[in-house]
């Protein structure tokens, strides 16, 4: 049996806010920061929402090792 996605419900929180705040990113930082603290906290791989986070963070890591 398949687990739901743990951080499943944040990307609606962020649509909602975005449209709240006229898609206005600098008003939605609070709901960003909420996914991103989901999906640090659930192991690489258990959430989908959170591939998009892994990606960025091995890009941020591999120009990191290449500007040394």
């Amino acid at each position: 049996m398949s687990q739901k996605d743990p951080c499943r419900n944040k990307p609606v929180k962020y649509r909602n806010t975005l449209q709240t705040n006229n898609y206005m990113e600098s008003k939605c930082e609070a709901v960003i920061q909420e996914l991103h603290r989901c999906c640090v906290w659930y192991p690489k791989g258990r959430s989908l929402v959170s591939s998009g986070f892994e990606k960025e963070d091995e890009e941020r890591k591999k120009l990191k090792s290449a500007s040394k």
